[in-house]
């Protein structure tokens, strides 16, 4: 990179960051450019240079808390010794993660309506979409699931988990709610496991 180009990605990482602090703490609509750009440290027309503006800055926002939280998901659960424990441990980080701000406020309850419905499924269908969908496939070629095309059942899957995230980030008890949707999704796993005697 020139050092331009190191500039420029600085102050892009520092607009994401001081609007991702922002965002969580009190929401999309309690937020205003000024205070970005205040926090971030730049001008508002380095904030501009990036972003068109709020909303464009927010999709920058989200997709970022998405991918961090897909790549913390992804090694958590590498710590599994099996297909079907790695899936375990998978969905119980991505629910343990929904009590996070970052998480509740800006993927579950705000990115939905900011930036429609469409957006949202599209952003989360890149990043946690493909790694449910590359647990579904592993956990057939192991044998735990019966052989079936992967794409319906990671749908219902992720719709699955991100109807008890929403639950979750929506809760006035969310570590109850957490356990329940936990437990829930463990029997409907459960449920579709070929069975070890057969």
């Amino acid at each position: 990179m020139s050092k331009k180009e190191e500039q420029s990605e600085a102050t892009r990482i520092a607009l994401i960051g001081a609007a991702k602090k922002l965002f969580a703490a009190r929401g999309y609509g309690g937020v205003s450019m000024e205070e970005v750009v205040r926090n971030a440290g730049v001008t508002r027309g380095a904030l501009y240079h990036h972003y068109s503006g709020k909303k464009d800055l927010f999709q920058a926002v989200y997709e970022t808390v998405e991918r961090e939280v897909t790549e913390a998901i992804a090694t958590d659960a590498l710590q599994g010794h099996s297909p079907w424990e790695m899936s375990q441990i998978g969905w119980r980080s991505f629910l343990d993660r929904c009590r996070d701000d970052s998480v509740s406020r800006i993927v579950l309850l705000d990115a939905p309506s900011v930036l429609g419905v469409e957006a949202f499924r599209a952003v989360a269908d890149q990043y946690g979409g493909a790694l449910v969908r590359a647990n579904i496939q592993a956990l057939i070629e192991a044998g735990e699931l019966e052989q079936q095309p992967v794409e319906p059942l990671a749908r219902i899957l992720t719709g699955a988990l991100i109807e008890g995230a929403i639950s979750i980030a929506q809760s006035n008890e969310p570590e109850t709610t957490r356990d329940q949707m936990s437990a829930a999704i463990e029997r409907l796993m459960e449920g579709m496991r070929v069975s070890r005697s057969a």
